[in-house]
């Protein structure tokens, strides 16, 4: 598994792995049961702290994007839905909205950005 990391980034290396294995899981690269490196092996690989692997694991394990135990490792989770999503992805969408809303954004253009970024997506996954 080849991550794309920017150390001189903002966002936390921890946050990274766990965001580029979630587009890597939306985008197919990754399929429900497929097994991910362990801790140890994919730090190595990209040269980082195990403890920063373990911490992206941890947080994917939490929000129901893989499975992990000590005897079989991570593996890629097959339920995905929307009923399932963390609680922190809807609090983040919940942030958003109330800037957009604070900055005077009309509803029915809000839905629109959405649907047009939605579609964006659909295209590149």
């Amino acid at each position: 598994m080849i991550l794309q990391l920017d150390f001189s980034s903002e966002v936390p290396i921890y946050q990274q792995i766990r965001n580029q294995i979630i587009l890597g899981i939306a985008k197919g690269d990754l399929a429900p049961g497929e097994k991910l490196p362990t801790i140890r092996g994919l730090a190595d690989e990209i040269g980082v702290n195990a403890m920063t692997v373990n911490k992206a694991y941890s947080l994917l394990k939490n929000e129901g994007y893989i499975l992990a135990d000590r005897r079989s490792g991570a593996v890629v989770s097959s339920c995905q839905s929307a009923s399932h999503l963390p609680n922190s992805t809807k609090e983040n969408l919940k942030l958003l909205l109330a800037q957009f809303k604070l900055a005077g954004c009309p509803k029915d253009e809000v839905l629109a950005l959405v649907s047009s970024l939605y579609e964006e997506m659909e295209d590149i996954l």
